[in-house]
């Protein structure tokens, strides 16, 4: 097992975007540089709370030029698993926190001869450094948002600044919505889509993609599912003999850490696969987007990020 020396930064600023989000600018807390990163990287923010410890990952948003700052924005879950809430309520200028360093799980391709950007929601915030990039690039794109209604609408003016006639909002409440399947088959061969927001916005997508012909190299698509809150259950350590219990609001990979361990993570939401661990007694209930069905239902792999044990005792091969 392995880890990623983490950052402290300190809380620069902090902006109230919408009802629902807020803005951080995050600096180095001993004024040195910040690691550079790509459009479409995320951090891990560590919360370290009084009753536990919160690990959220977050779109970076601001430029990839900007060695000095990193800037984050969080949506608050009232129904989640705290991490939003703490940093809502908990967190203000001037405090210090810790980020790993970025990691790019959304990358634009660079050989793409026009780039489709289709938000949802916060799934506006790594399209915010992407389009500093594919300015600078002289890039062909359209940016494409939808949002509930326009007191939900964030970043709206900035994106009107940086986009111009490239940006098309779609106002829920106005009756306004993304038609994945008219927008993907108007695009020229060598186009690229993206896609981050709701779990069922970026479905959508990628079945009109795959139903208009689209390779699957050209439709990138991210969602950081967070881990869900369920029964408390205890894993067993194989290689180590060491018994933990993993409590209904923590994941197993939370645990571990918790326990002084150091497991293999990147994404933090069942996507990148960095965290998968052979299971070897146990029933899983599976919640990434990373492994095929068939290996889900032999219950002989878990993603410990975001899956959790049905049974009342898991044993890993750890």
């Amino acid at each position: 097992m392995t880890g990623q020396a983490n950052i402290p930064v300190r809380v620069a600023r902090i902006e109230q975007i919408t009802p629902m989000i807020r803005r951080f600018t995050l600096e180095r807390s001993d004024g040195g540089t910040l690691p550079g990163f790509s459009g479409g990287s995320h951090v891990v923010v560590t919360m370290r709370g009084e009753e536990r410890t919160h690990h959220n990952p977050y779109s970076l948003m601001g430029s990839p030029d900007d060695k000095q700052r990193y800037q984050i924005s969080v949506r608050r879950d009232d129904d989640g698993r705290g991490g939003s809430l703490f940093m809502h309520q908990k967190v203000a200028e001037g405090d210090t926190l810790e980020v790993s360093p970025p990691t790019n799980l959304f990358a634009l391709n660079p050989l793409a001869e026009r780039h489709i950007l289709i938000a949802g929601g916060i799934g506006i915030t790594p399209f915010m450094a992407q389009l500093h990039e594919l300015r600078r690039a002289g890039a062909d794109y359209q940016m494409h948002y939808a949002f509930r209604d326009q007191e939900n609408a964030a970043f709206r003016d900035e994106l009107e600044a940086a986009c111009g006639d490239r940006l098309t909002a779609y106002d829920g409440s106005a009756g306004q919505f993304v038609q994945p399947a008219q927008l993907l088959g108007e695009q020229p061969l060598g186009t690229h889509v993206y896609v981050c927001g709701p779990k069922g916005m970026i479905e959508a997508v990628n079945e009109a993609a795959f139903e208009l012909g689209w390779a699957d190299s050209h439709v990138h698509w991210e969602e950081f599912a967070a881990p869900p809150v369920g029964k408390p259950f205890r894993v067993v350590l194989q290689k180590s003999g060491m018994e933990i219990t993993v409590p209904g609001a923590s994941s197993v990979l939370e645990a571990l850490e918790d326990a002084g361990l150091q497991p293999n993570c990147l994404c933090r939401g069942g996507v990148c696969g960095e965290c998968e661990t052979a299971v070897v007694e146990g029933e899983i209930e599976h919640n990434d987007h990373f492994l095929p069905d068939d290996v889900k239902q032999s219950n002989s792999r878990m993603m410990i990020c975001v899956s959790r044990a049905r049974s009342e005792r898991v044993v890993l091969d750890l």
